[in-house]
């Protein structure tokens, strides 16, 4: 007869009251009470605490505090969960010892032919590692051991790291925290451009300590040579966002065409480049720490070999930031350096700068004060002069904001400016200048409101509120332009076609300042609606401003354009984003940029833009993606220069998914009107899709 009975044993010659009960069912259990041992068998069910095990058969003795489960093992004990062949279990110290594992928490897997452990490490012999579901295309890791402690690490002993069951990379130690991710990056792509011939690139990072993946990036080019170099990652161990980087170099000793560089002269033979980016909060989180260097052996370096990362940033940066924020003020020190022969860099060297957020003072008055000290320096790479100065500059104002009503604030300013230039080299006269700068004016915006009881249950639209915010602003800096002659123009003013920040304090272009006598008036609108989640949602965005100036410099109108931005977000599936600047003398356009995207989720999405300044561009593009399955997605691309009639880039590829893991791209482009890049260019491109 079939009996099934719930077992209640305590393990161990002298039970502790506060060790919870080991509960042992089955189909069938079987107890001597001669030696002490109960045998469970047929769906056999051992639970102690916070751990199960689940088997064919259980021997359990309560002398010796021994459990033996063998049969379809399986024990989980929280998020993780390990199968066996057979278990031998120690209550007493909660050791245990398998053979034939499988064990993981998502996403990781270990197997092997036996493993010995407890509730806090576990260590499997000839073990595989896998991340995400074991398959072909899953990263793997083989080593004569792994050690696994649940939701902390894991670490290996001669170790080799590759894909599916395919491992070339060896790393005789091998540490990983479970809290990031598996690899930093892995990358490969292959294909052919006219300008590289046939060419592969391939990229690896893999952990080697708690917060460290060291590995490299080598490229093989047919018609230029080999490029490689080393590359890396790492963070706080403990928190990640404390600190964290990431560097890269490359060295080729190129033999193929290689041109010339941005101020035409002979690109040289052996060409490299270094960068790092490093990014720190101190303990007390009010001391941040950031820095990059990017130092290229030539302009074109990045623009040949690797295109994705230069055009994004066509002109490297190098410098290092640390800003200390108090209750109600900023210290920070900058330096900005020039470690490449092409560029012209403001260089910074460095640069302490003070700034003291508004505060109350009394009487309704606030007060806002900066100061800064620099050392400047700027060395033109070819020609023109070598400007030098060491420049403080203080500013102070005072404003009065009066609250009329809740819907009406007018805030007038008065403010000044101090700088002084010494040291001065490469002016129209050297040595030491001081400059006495002073402000008025007056800041006033109207803040109006309209409710609008209309629904629409199609596009999810709960309500209309409008909020229309007119906005003026007057400054008056009559003697801005003194001293121009004297002054080295390092930080100038640089090309913009929007309006610039209005006021002596606001901008950055200090030794290339104008006189100024300009009323800016601008209307600011929200349309909004509720939402279920944010509270509420912007449906349209809609801002005009101009400027009127009374006092121009040569070649400027009293009148500026006017400049409109518009955004709408009528729906989740539906965007518009326009940007235009119109001149009203005249009735001329001078820029006008937009962009409109649909799109259905991850099914499809298409975005329809254009580029216009006049004289300069003129373009328009078409982006396009289409999810044909879960495995394969198109993608287009058609970019057409309306000056040159033709079209400046056309790019089709399929998308492929592997195992939810890689993502592989193969793209065909063709390009016309470039100088130094291909017209033609395929590639295969491998890219991690979760790790």
């Amino acid at each position: 007869m079939i009996r099934r009975l719930i077992f209640v044993v305590a393990l161990g010659a002298v039970p502790l009251p506060a060790q919870p009960r080991l509960q042992l069912t089955a189909d069938v259990t079987e107890a001597n009470l001669s030696s002490g041992e109960t045998l469970a068998r047929g769906h056999a069910r051992l639970r102690d605490g916070s751990m199960l095990i689940l088997a064919d058969e259980i021997r359990a003795n309560e002398r010796t505090g021994w459990a033996t489960a063998t049969g379809h093992v399986e024990l989980t004990r929280g998020a993780m969960r390990l199968l066996a062949d057979k278990i031998v279990y120690q209550r007493r110290d909660g050791s245990f010892s398998a053979e034939s594992i499988r064990l993981g928490s998502h996403p990781y897997y270990i197997e092997g032919d036996a493993a010995t452990g407890s509730g806090d490490e576990i260590t499997v012999q000839r073990a595989r590692l896998t991340y995400g579901e074991p398959g072909p295309w899953q990263p793997t890791l083989l080593a004569d051991s792994v050690t696994y402690a649940p939701g902390r690490q894991v670490r290996s002993e001669n170790a080799q790291v590759g894909i599916g069951h395919t491992q070339p990379v060896p790393f005789p130690k091998f540490q990983q925290n479970l809290a990031l991710p598996f690899a930093a990056s892995a990358t490969f792509i292959a294909g052919f451009r006219s300008s590289l011939g046939f060419f592969a690139e391939a990229g690896l990072h893999v952990p080697v300590a708690a917060a460290l993946r060291l590995g490299g990036d080598i490229g093989f080019y047919t018609s230029r040579g080999v490029m490689a170099g080393p590359s890396g990652t790492y963070s706080g161990q403990e928190d990640a966002a404390r600190f964290k980087g990431r560097f890269q170099a490359a060295y080729i000793n190129d033999h193929g065409d290689k041109k010339t560089d941005i101020l035409g002269r002979s690109v040289p033979e052996n060409r490299g480049y270094v960068e790092w980016q490093h990014q720190q909060t101190f303990a007390s989180e009010k001391l941040t720490l950031d820095g990059q260097l990017n130092w290229w052996r030539d302009s074109e370096i990045m623009r040949d070999f690797r295109p994705r990362a230069f055009f994004p940033v066509q002109e490297p940066d190098t410098f290092v930031e640390s800003v200390y924020t108090g209750s109600n003020f900023l210290v920070s020190g900058f330096a900005r350096l020039q470690p490449n022969s092409f560029q012209r860099v403001q260089e910074r060297l460095p640069e302490v700068r003070f700034d003291l957020l508004p505060l109350p003072i009394g009487g309704g008055f606030y007060e806002r004060f900066n100061a800064s000290v620099a050392v400047l320096r700027e060395d033109p790479p070819l020609s023109g002069p070598r400007l030098r100065s060491d420049r403080f500059d203080a500013y102070y104002a005072l404003e009065r904001p009066i609250i009329a009503s809740d819907w009406l604030a007018v805030t007038p300013v008065a403010g000044g400016r101090i700088t002084h230039y010494a040291n001065t080299l490469g002016a129209v006269h050297d040595g030491n200048y001081t400059r006495v700068l002073g402000e008025v004016g007056v800041d006033a915006a109207l803040r109006t409101a309209g409710t609008f009881a209309y629904r629409n249950a199609r596009w999810k639209i709960d309500g209309l509120r409008h909020l229309f915010v007119p906005r003026l602003s007057y400054r008056y800096m009559p003697q801005a332009d003194e001293g121009r002659a004297r002054i080295p123009r390092i930080d100038r003013e640089t090309f913009s076609t929007y309006l610039q920040p209005l006021g002596l304090g606001a901008g950055r272009n200090i030794d290339d300042l104008r006189a100024t006598n300009t009323l800016r008036l601008a209307f600011d609108n929200v349309v909004q609606t509720r939402d279920p989640v944010l509270g509420t949602r912007d449906l349209l965005v809609f801002n005009v401003a101009n400027d009127l100036r009374f006092k121009r410099v040569p070649g400027e109108r009293d009148l500026s354009e006017i400049h409109t931005e518009l955004a709408m977000m009528p729906t989740r599936w539906l965007q518009l984003d326009l940007y235009e600047s119109f001149a009203p003398r005249n009735f001329t356009l001078r820029e006008f940029n937009s962009g409109l995207t649909l799109h259905d989720g991850e099914a499809w999405s298409v975005r329809f833009s254009n580029n216009f300044l006049r004289h300069e561009l003129d373009d328009y593009a078409v982006d396009g993606r289409r999810r044909i399955n879960e495995v394969f997605s198109v993608r287009a691309r058609l970019h057409y220069d309306v000056r040159k009639r033709r079209f400046n880039e056309q790019a089709y590829g399929i998308e492929q998914n592997l195992g939810n893991t890689w993502r592989v791209s193969y793209l065909v482009s063709l390009y016309s009107g470039r100088r130094r890049e291909s017209g033609f260019n395929f590639s295969l491109q491998v890219d991690p899709v979760r790790f």
